[in-house]
């Protein structure tokens, strides 16, 4: 093994390694926040980031934010992450076996995943050099895709949004606009419709949106228009950051519930939603039926187990939205609090 290792410490978290091996072209970080629950589980993220400082600032980001989603989605994994710093065009056999050998150093502390720019074969390859590896599609005992299972879990948490709005979580002529319509938000926009919902979509993917017109009859609107509509939910499912002083003064939804990660772009935006009277399913609450779905394969993969799991979340939020009311408080705010309760003991 070529590799070479270096601590970063950082504050607040457990572990955190540099490594490097020129001669297979690896450049990676691996992140562990907190253990205090379980193995650090979190997936691998592939970006052609500018610097190893801002590959540091996501990756810390990110495990931090995997400590908080298994919490308070009830399950015992703790929080890591791990970023490999490159084009994702220029993967090769020898770069994942040298982060293999990467995660075997963390002797079971760490637990890879699939994240942005991470197929199967490639977690395969990782795996060949570490058994810590969840989440490889096709092999026996897999969880497979969890797109389905992270929308499920979605579809609930907008279910409780509703109830808490309407009195019912009935979805029928419920008007969703949906961001970004890649395997998770398609899954939802179908879950929706079945449910007798109007959905509203945009993407970048024009063949997709067309799918979405011909078999759900969803509308289409343009990218920028999609902050403007006067409709109940807006469900982002694509990029993060996007509510922000910028789109949130243009909303007219009664509520946001999505899929996509780090939706609020800075923490003053969930105080903007909450001043607006904008109810926010906390994105991390919302969208953890994927690690759910890992931890169930952690433990001998049965769906029915996994989706009984991801039920829950529709209480998680009704949850958060009833502790939001009684206090006034921003529900990201509810949200930390409460993983905080599982991961510190704090009350």
């Amino acid at each position: 093994m070529a590799l070479n290792i270096k601590e970063l410490k950082q504050e607040g978290f457990e572990q955190v390694f540099f490594a490097q091996d020129s001669a297979a072209g690896l450049s990676a970080i691996i992140a562990i926040h907190n253990t205090q629950l379980g193995p650090a589980c979190g997936g691998i993220r592939m970006l052609p980031y500018a610097s190893q400082q801002d590959a540091l600032y996501d990756v810390l980001r990110l495990a931090k934010g995997m400590s908080y989603k298994s919490a308070l989605a009830g399950i015992n994994f703790g929080g890591g992450k791990s970023v490999i710093l490159g084009d994702p065009k220029s993967k090769s056999k020898s770069l994942f076996h040298a982060f293999g050998d990467f995660v075997e150093t963390f002797k079971g502390r760490y637990i890879a995943a699939k994240d942005m720019n991470i197929d199967s074969p490639d977690l395969a390859l990782v795996k060949e050099k570490t058994r810590h590896v969840l989440g490889v599609e096709g092999e026996p005992g897999t969880s497979g895709d969890p797109s389905p299972v992270t929308a499920l879990g979605v579809f609930r948490a907008l279910e409780a949004t509703v109830e808490f709005l309407h009195g019912t979580k009935k979805i029928d002529g419920i008007r969703v606009a949906v961001q970004g319509i890649g395997h998770v938000g398609y899954a939802l926009a179908a879950l929706i419709k079945k449910a007798g919902g109007e959905v509203w979509v945009t993407d970048t993917n024009k063949s997709v949106i067309e799918k979405a017109q011909n078999e759900l009859g969803a509308k289409f609107i343009p990218l920028e228009e999609i902050y403007d509509l006067d409709v109940d939910i807006f469900s982002p499912c694509a990029r993060g950051a996007i509510l922000n002083k910028l789109t949130i003064p243009k909303l007219k939804v009664k509520a946001v519930v999505g899929a996509a990660n780090n939706q609020l772009e800075t923490p003053e935006d969930g105080i903007r939603l909450h001043q607006k009277g904008i109810l926010y399913a906390p994105d991390y609450a919302v969208n953890s039926g994927g690690i759910i779905n890992i931890f169930v394969e952690s433990q001998g993969y049965e769906e029915s187990k996994a989706l009984k799991k991801t039920d829950e979340i529709y209480l998680t939020i009704k949850e958060v939205l009833n502790r939001s009311k009684a206090r006034n408080q921003p529900t990201f705010k509810v949200a930390d609090e409460l993983a905080e309760e599982r991961l510190y003991g704090q009350k």
